[in-house]
């Protein structure tokens, strides 16, 4: 009578397992088709390196959703986009944005820098 008690306690135990496994499973999947998602929307990657960017300009679409993020090349540096009450840092590096009003905004550095931090500005476009 024992031996048929631990069975069947075992057959729970085991099914029970897979049930915790194969929702593990399941969550893993929702998380990385959220990030899936959350990756096909447009980027703006603005990288900052000593004193400049990348780019002397960016230009974006007005109206759609973009994932704006800073990428540190050389130093450290955080920036804002004057006018959109946006700003990014080494801890708080990507925001998702929509940009709804068009024109051409300001992005400086505000974490001073060194010699070349006054220069240190480029312009966002948008569309």
């Amino acid at each position: 009578m024992q031996k048929w008690i631990f069975f069947v306690l075992f057959i729970l135990a085991g099914a029970l397992g897979l049930g915790v496994l194969f929702q593990d499973i399941s969550d893993r999947q929702d998380a990385q088709a959220a990030a899936a998602a959350a990756s096909k929307l447009p980027q703006l990657k603005v990288v900052a390196s000593n004193w400049q960017f990348d780019q002397t300009e960016y230009k974006v679409k007005s109206g759609q959703s973009t994932k704006v993020s800073l990428q540190l090349k050389e130093g450290v540096h955080e920036i804002e986009i004057v006018g959109l009450d946006i700003k990014l840092d080494k801890d708080n590096p990507s925001k998702e944005v929509t940009f709804d009003k068009p024109g051409t905004y300001e992005i400086h550095c505000i974490l001073p820098c060194g010699e070349g931090h006054a220069t240190m500005k480029t312009k966002l476009v948008v569309e």
